[in-house]
């Protein structure tokens, strides 16, 4: 069981990184800043194959009222999704996705709601940044060269999410280590430093709690190490960049009342010192950072 003596027992461990600074940046009038609770970002699900079936549109103008709802919700970011990133789901070409999502990026880029396109492809990435995104949520490092440059080119910004293997579409198995921290961490720095060399001035990384791993089928491993990673996430401030993470779900835990498992990540991803919660329930999400925020109100946005 969790109990603060083994959160005091971690943050006396590390507690110099949990004082690093990170940078602070805008996206046009969007700031954001290290000063408050964390930012919310609202997911907009475009393929039919997603399993999150309340976050799934079926159509254009679906999503557009979709990513309206989320901002006024209390999403700071809507991200797109064109493909799932589940291991069965059908895969979907490059053209496919572009079809799929830049109508709805061109009109809620038109209505100031700042978009992220979830993507592993450069042809992608380039036809959402051209129709007005401006971040680039990068879920694996295949084409990340390209990418980077693309992103700094379009003075935009980049999730950096931990992937094993080429994309979250083709994983390999998890690096099971006593510190689950030490892999991302040199992930990270490896991938920053191309992105910074391509001109990349704005970063968040993410360690892929939600992606799918062959060797972590184990439902109490699994949980444990999301657990023990969201808690220790302050560890990676020492990169000097602000961190995102998607909400898992533990089915085998919630069961029929899955949809609180996302607030109850929330809770351990605050306390690790996230910066940006994507996640399907925004409205929930935010219950809890409001929650929180009564305990420090100075931390209220």
């Amino acid at each position: 069981m969790l109990s603060l003596p083994e959160l005091s027992a971690l943050w006396e461990t590390y507690k110099e990184d949990w004082q690093c600074p990170v940078q602070e940046f805008s996206l046009g009038p969007h700031v954001f800043t290290q000063q408050g609770a964390p930012y919310i970002m609202g997911v907009i699900n475009l393929s039919p194959d997603s399993w999150y079936r309340e976050s799934v549109v079926l159509n254009t103008e679906a999503a557009i009222e979709r990513g309206k709802l989320l901002t006024l919700s209390g999403a700071s970011i809507v991200d797109l999704g064109a493909e799932s990133s589940l291991l069965h789901a059908r895969r979907a070409s490059i053209e496919e996705q572009k079809q799929a999502f830049l109508p709805i990026v061109r009109e809620l880029a038109e209505q100031n709601v700042l978009v992220s396109v979830e993507t592993y492809y450069a042809d992608v990435a380039l036809a959402g940044l051209k129709a007005g995104a401006r971040i680039i949520n990068l879920t694996g490092p295949r084409e990340s060269r390209k990418i980077y440059a693309m992103v700094g080119a379009f003075d935009a910004a980049v999730i950096i999410n931990y992937v094993e293997g080429p994309n979250v579409r083709e994983v390999g198995e998890i690096r099971l280590v006593a510190d689950p921290i030490a892999p991302l961490y040199e992930y990270f720095a490896r991938e920053i430093e191309l992105a910074s060399k391509a001109g990349v001035k704005r970063i968040w990384v993410d360690p892929g709690l939600g992606f799918y791993y062959s060797n972590l089928q184990d439902s109490a491993e699994r949980v444990r190490r999301q657990m023990e990673i969201f808690l220790g996430t302050f560890r990676l401030r020492r990169l000097g960049w602000p961190t995102c993470h998607a909400l898992p779900h533990a089915f085998e835990y919630f069961e029929e009342e899955v949809r609180v498992a996302e607030p109850f990540f929330a809770v351990l991803a605050i306390l690790g010192k996230t910066d940006l919660l994507r996640t399907h329930e925004v409205r929930k999400v935010r219950g809890v950072v409001r929650s929180l925020q009564i305990y420090h109100p100075k931390l209220a946005r």
